[in-house]
């Protein structure tokens, strides 16, 4: 029989015997600025502008699939996204992949917030969707590439964490997972719920059909601001990052490199060269 586990202030359910007969897979999901697009950014705070359609993250795209393929007829996949103006474009998409619902956190106050802010957003509106069994997430977002949201969730709902996974397999109350290495992949087994981080193309990720894409206009979307999550303004945004972008320039171009000839004395100017750049 399942069971009730109390976490602070989050609650999931965790079965404890046989396996998983209706599984509830979380997938945290960015919706970015079109990388087609040219990028612009605020004069006032020199961040990337977001205020017009945001697209889903093609990084996530492979968590939503994984997720879908996790659960198959028998669960399903809640969507949780942090992102401004009440922007739903890229939600829209992964419900359309076949997600069922969403919650989308958009706040005026969260703009400037860290990373470790925008985990304890994730983690309290995940605590929000309801019970449980899998939290799933992109290694690291195209707009952002820090690479620490998932690993942060994970400590801030007190929950394991697995990262770079290839594939995951449940087996009752926990999951093994191929976690991929510089030297190949580790087998790992971590007992559920837990927050996992999927690497890019371990899937392939589905087209969302015509029937989908008009299903998921009518997908519950739950928005909400950080009032409703039990947040302070004072916590989040550039308040609670503590930080400030002084100035962004541009990277100074790449000198053209020397080229040498052999002459059959080559390799004593290559190693003055490396001797002198202090490589050797």
């Amino acid at each position: 029989m399942p069971s009730t586990v109390v976490a602070g202030s989050f609650c999931y359910r965790r079965v404890t015997v046989g396996k998983l007969s209706y599984m509830n897979v979380v997938v945290c999901v960015k919706q970015i600025p079109d990388p087609a697009d040219p990028g612009a950014l605020d004069p006032t705070t020199k961040t990337l502008k977001r205020d017009g359609k945001l697209i889903l993250d093609e990084s996530d795209s492979y968590g939503v699939e994984m997720a879908l393929q996790l659960v198959g007829d028998s669960g399903e996949v809640t969507l949780v996204s942090m992102a401004p103006n009440g922007e739903v474009s890229g939600l829209r998409t992964a419900l359309a992949m076949g997600a069922a619902k969403a919650v989308l956190v958009s706040d005026d106050a969260l703009k400037g917030s860290d990373s470790l802010t925008t985990a304890k957003v994730l983690a309290k509106a995940i605590g929000r969707a309801g019970d449980y069994d899998l939290v799933l997430a992109a290694t690291e977002s195209s707009d952002g590439y820090t690479g620490t949201v998932p690993e942060q969730i994970a400590e801030v709902l007190g929950l394991p964490s697995v990262t770079f996974a290839k594939s995951i397999t449940v087996d009752g109350s926990s999951i093994k997972v191929d976690r991929q290495t510089e030297a190949g992949y580790d087998e790992v087994t971590c007992p559920l719920p837990a927050v996992v981080s999927v690497t890019a193309g371990v899937v392939e990720p589905r087209y969302p059909s015509f029937k989908g894409i008009m299903a998921a206009k009518s997908k519950p979307v739950d928005q909400v601001g950080i009032a409703d999550l039990g947040l302070d303004a004072g916590a989040v945004g550039w308040a609670g990052a503590g930080q400030e972008i002084v100035e962004v320039v541009a990277a100074e171009a790449r000198e053209a490199g020397e080229v040498i000839e052999d002459d059959g004395e080559a390799y004593n100017r290559i190693v003055t060269f490396l001797s002198d750049l202090k490589v050797i």
